[in-house]
């Protein structure tokens, strides 16, 4: 895609712009991109009660919005595209009580558009602070809400996917029986019927479960996620974007997608060379992620601080982006 006067930067394989997506998508880019997205992935502004940097909507202004983009990413994506989308829990304001909010706006967006739900994820962060601290930490009445919903979409009932690139590494029990090339065969109390060699072939790994924990490798521990996932770290503060950010003495973006769940989902859902869209970029992960595994990507951001922050990562060494800065 030839730059805009929008874009901010561009790598090899994609570019990021700065301005207000869906109106950038509804406009000049909308012939542009009709049909031709595989995978929308993002995290778009949650709908939290407290007012963040990112921008964020609440109550029912938050779900208007939320469902306007419906018929916006339908129209992008190719017929065998996914939208793979992070929405958090919200609560609601002064009570100890869940909102349905993430839901409504949910099924708002399919009933709103030809999307159909695929399936749900759950992203569980361990060492995420307690909250809401008013009601776990100071009058100690609900435990700690310490996970986020990832919803696969797609406008097919059969979105490219291939599950054999995303499996698991096996359990030291499993590794332990393909070496005895012995199991327990036969009929189990759930009345599923185990075969001979049911479980006696290689496959390079099980098959990924709809879970994800955003834990870094222990090897004390049985490993028992996906590696690309569990080799990302929420609380690793080590990273080269990070550590760029200490240096300049920048708050990163206080919302960062997981490098780990990106992964995952351009691996499962898209092949080398695949069109993945992000359009609330914020640090871009996306566009980095994409960068390295071949992609091709466009990520659009409304903030030119976070913006400008999101060069860092395409700053580590050892990668060899040529990265061309437009603004």
């Amino acid at each position: 895609m030839a730059h805009l006067k929008e874009t901010y930067y561009k790598t090899k394989n994609g570019q990021l712009l700065l301005g207000d997506s869906i109106k950038l998508l509804k406009g000049k880019l909308s012939s542009k991109l009709k049909g031709k997205v595989n995978l929308i992935v993002t995290s778009p502004p949650f709908p939290l009660n407290n007012k963040k940097k990112y921008g964020n909507l609440q109550g029912e202004s938050y779900k208007e919005w939320f469902i306007s983009l419906a018929p916006v990413f339908e129209e992008l994506l190719a017929d065998d595209g996914s939208l793979v989308i992070e929405i958090g829990n919200s609560w609601e304001s002064e009570r100890p009580v869940q909102s349905l909010l993430h839901l409504e706006s949910l099924l708002g967006l399919v009933q709103n558009s030809n999307l159909r739900l695929i399936q749900e994820f759950i992203c569980y962060n361990p060492s995420k602070l307690p909250s809401p601290a008013q009601w776990v930490t100071v009058n100690r009445l609900r435990t700690v809400d310490s996970y986020t919903h990832i919803w696969w979409l797609a406008k097919s009932d059969f979105p490219k996917a291939d599950n054999s690139k995303v499996l698991r590494p096996y359990s030291k029990s499993m590794q332990k029986l393909l070496e005895k090339q012995s199991y327990n065969k036969g009929k189990r109390p759930s009345e599923h019927v185990i075969s001979e060699e049911g479980f006696l072939k290689n496959h390079g790994g099980s098959i990924s479960h709809n879970f994800f924990e955003l834990e870094p490798i222990d090897e004390k521990r049985d490993v028992r996620l996906p590696h690309n996932v569990l080799s990302f770290s929420n609380t690793s503060s080590n990273d080269y974007y990070q550590k760029l950010c200490r240096r300049e003495n920048i708050v990163p973006h206080p919302a960062r997608m997981h490098a780990g769940i990106v992964n995952f989902f351009v691996d499962f859902l898209t092949d080398e060379s695949d069109f993945v869209l992000d359009p609330f970029a914020g640090s871009n992960t996306t566009g980095y992620c994409c960068e390295k595994k071949g992609r091709k990507w466009l990520g659009i951001e409304i903030d030119a601080e976070f913006a400008n922050q999101s060069i860092y990562r395409f700053e580590e060494p050892n990668n060899n982006f040529k990265l061309k800065i437009v603004q």
